[in-house]
């Protein structure tokens, strides 16, 4: 058989993919992973009351940064899934823009604060834990992207890997929020973006295993 007869019969029975499978495969594969990891902190940490800050700016303030960065992350995914797709500038802009909004901020309430206050703002009580913990809490999260991710095509494992710790680092940073009563806008810059960059540091290292075809 030639190579051209080959080809044409192996072809001959495929049918094409629906442009919104992947980033629905994707969708389901974080939600699964959130209860997952709600489940763990309930069972590690518990949760604060939330009723009582619904009103607070500060509760919004976390939740909506992180929202940003998770989508950022799905937007990368969603593109790094497929094969030879460019990444696209929206994931970058918005991730850009989540971070310059969050350091102003952070500056505005620095610069506002006493001397003695300037501290706590930026330490708070759990700066020792609060990145790690993050982390932790963003691996249901990533097993379930990389479920995912294995059903399809990504060719930059490094950089998929690194978009899929950014998601699920963001993810857990959210979930993370039902308990963490640190209110403060630097606090929140500095300690919370480090536990999702950590994330997307360990889902480029392991990334390049986990996602190999």
């Amino acid at each position: 058989m030639k190579t051209s007869d080959l080809i044409a019969a192996l072809a001959a029975d495929t049918t094409p993919v629906r442009r919104a499978s992947v980033a629905r495969n994707l969708l389901i594969a974080a939600v699964v992973g959130s209860v997952a990891t709600l489940v763990v902190l309930v069972a590690w940490l518990g949760l604060n009351p939330v009723m009582p800050v619904l009103g607070a700016s500060w509760f919004w303030m976390k939740g909506g940064y992180a929202a940003a960065l998770a989508l950022s992350g799905f937007l990368l995914l969603n593109r790094l899934a497929r094969p030879g797709a460019p990444v696209g500038r929206a994931a970058l802009v918005i991730g850009a823009l989540a971070l310059l909004v969050m350091a102003m901020l952070a500056m505005h309430s620095s610069m506002h604060a006493t001397p003695g206050q300037t501290r706590q703002l930026w330490l708070g009580d759990t700066w020792k834990v609060c990145p790690f913990r993050i982390l932790l809490l963003s691996i249901p999260v990533y097993l379930g992207l990389t479920w995912a991710l294995r059903r399809l095509a990504p060719t930059r494992l490094a950089l998929t890997g690194a978009a899929a710790g950014l998601a699920a680092g963001a993810l857990a940073a959210a979930i993370y929020g039902l308990y963490c009563r640190e209110w403060a806008a630097p606090f929140v810059f500095v300690w919370y973006s480090l536990g999702v960059g950590l994330s997307a540091a360990f889902g480029a290292l392991v990334g390049t295993r986990l996602l190999r075809w």
